[in-house]
């Protein structure tokens, strides 16, 4: 499949075209100049023919995040094989702009000159300022204003191979709302409710018994999560053995989560590298876009990999932010990063802080590992597939309730008011978690209690290392 490369200066509306030619929102937009960071991928489908669009980061300089995202976007075009050159028709034509396009056509790309920004017949005069660039593959358009895109559209469309989808032009805007962003927050406000294992508040109406997809384990989104500065995007690229994510010393340098899948033993892994996480009061202008991006990502993923930076003292912020792969049900592996400046012969120590820190956790595996040199990253895939295998498994309804009825005698379920509590038979109705259902004569007098020791009692005869246990109490015949 052919590669299609956006690029130029901050703030001349890449991502907005991005985000019109996949016909959603995926690309976060603002008026913040350098909103983009890493290279965005996604296949869109341009008048019946297929193509890989790549929105890259604003070419710019001044600092080093700004040059480490000029390199990517540059490499990102010296990749593809068609590149729209956007720049803004407010603005004058840059000498630098000039000598980038021409050392594209001189390489044999496929090279458009897109005047973005020319809002209504007044600007179109703007355009003759760019024809000193020398090309005749210039188009003046305006994305906000979906004018004049069409000729672009054909351009683009003419360079590209036969394909059977068919995609129609189109701007979308959507904008977060601000309850949303609230609703957001208080997956990890201050007040936290206590969670115990075992108890599914998410089941529904629809609690049928699912069908059991035999090929949900070749499959698997794996986010990748944490506070700012911790090394989630080192993580990512040491994981994919490649420069895919910028990396900066500049606190929540990752912005819009971005995604990369890779084949291992049969199987493919989806990383989602996430936007970093603030505390509250410090979450301002465009991060507040990318955390809601960031819970889309995680409402979506399978296994989440909780980042911590095992160099420096855990903080509350860390629990908060675990707290939301309680919320969202995942499978999880706790990282701990930059094991290479922890401190030496500490390792009983941080691992006994963690479990102390994250009891809620207490299912998920711990690896140490250094995201600079490589130290153990080559043992996550495994522990990835594993626990994906865990969180996927289908356990037969009479080997449930063989380990059940055992539990059930050693120690019986205790009365309520005097009342006796019964459990008739368990079985398992779906999985991506694994959610029990236990049949009952009174579901309600189930105390939390034995919930824990039904789960640990399933733990101790299954492998379910890395993935929350659910149940659900029920009477006989409800739906």
């Amino acid at each position: 499949m052919k590669k299609l490369a956006i690029i130029g200066r901050p703030n001349v509306g890449k991502s907005s075209f991005f985000n019109r030619l996949l016909k959603e929102r995926d690309a976060i937009t603002s008026e913040l100049a350098g909103t983009t960071r890493d290279v965005k991928r996604r296949v869109a489908t341009i008048l019946d023919k297929e193509v890989e669009v790549l929105d890259t980061g604003g070419l710019d300089t001044g600092c080093e995040l700004f040059d480490r995202i000029r390199e990517k976007s540059l490499e990102a075009a010296h990749k593809a094989d068609i590149v729209l050159f956007m720049v803004d028709g407010k603005s004058l034509p840059e000498e630098q702009d000039k000598k980038l396009f021409y050392e594209l056509q001189q390489m044999g790309k496929e090279v458009a000159l897109v005047v973005n920004k020319i809002d209504n017949d007044k600007m179109k005069e703007k355009i003759w300022e760019y024809y000193e660039f020398g090309t005749d593959d210039i188009f003046g358009i305006s994305v906000a204003h979906n004018r004049h895109v069409n000729a672009l559209l054909q351009w683009i469309a003419d360079r590209l191979p036969e394909s059977d989808r068919k995609i129609e032009a189109a701007v979308i805007e959507a904008k977060p709302d601000a309850d949303d962003f609230d609703a957001f927050l208080d997956g990890y406000a201050d007040d936290e409710e206590e969670v115990f294992e075992g108890d599914d508040s998410v089941y529904g109406e629809n609690d049928n018994i699912q069908h059991f997809d035999e090929d949900a384990t070749s499959r698997m989104r794996v986010a990748i999560i944490g506070r700012v500065n911790v090394g989630k995007s080192s993580l990512l690229n040491a994981l994919l053995k490649e420069e895919r994510s910028v990396v900066s010393n500049t606190a929540g340098t990752t912005i819009d989560p971005i995604d990369e899948s890779i084949e291992y033993e049969g199987k493919t892994i989806t990383f989602i590298d996430t936007a970093g996480i603030r505390k509250r009061g410090k979450i301002l202008g465009i991060e507040k876009f990318a955390l809601l991006r960031t819970e889309k990502m995680l409402d979506e993923a399978d296994i989440a990999l909780l980042v911590l930076d095992a160099s420096n003292p855990f903080l509350d912020l860390d629990e908060k932010i675990a707290g939301l792969i309680d919320k969202n049900r995942l499978a999880c592996l706790i990282v701990l990063n930059k094991w290479d400046l922890a401190p030496k012969d500490a390792y009983d120590r941080i691992i006994q802080e963690v479990r102390d820190r994250f009891k809620f956790l207490h299912y998920a595996p711990i690896i140490t590992v250094s995201a600079l040199t490589k130290q153990r990253i080559h043992k996550m895939y495994d522990m990835i597939l594993k626990i994906n295998d865990n969180y996927s498994q289908r356990i037969t309804t009479s080997r449930l309730n063989e380990v059940m009825e055992f539990a059930m005698r050693k120690h019986p379920v205790p009365s309520m008011n005097g009342q006796r509590i019964r459990i008739y038979y368990a079985t398992q109705y779906e999985t991506r978690p694994p959610r029990i259902a236990l049949i009952m004569n009174k579901p309600k007098g189930l105390h939390f209690t034995y919930r824990r020791y039904l789960a640990n009692q399933l733990r101790e005869a299954f492998d379910f290392e890395g993935t929350p246990l659910l149940f659900k109490a029920k009477k006989r015949g409800e739906k």
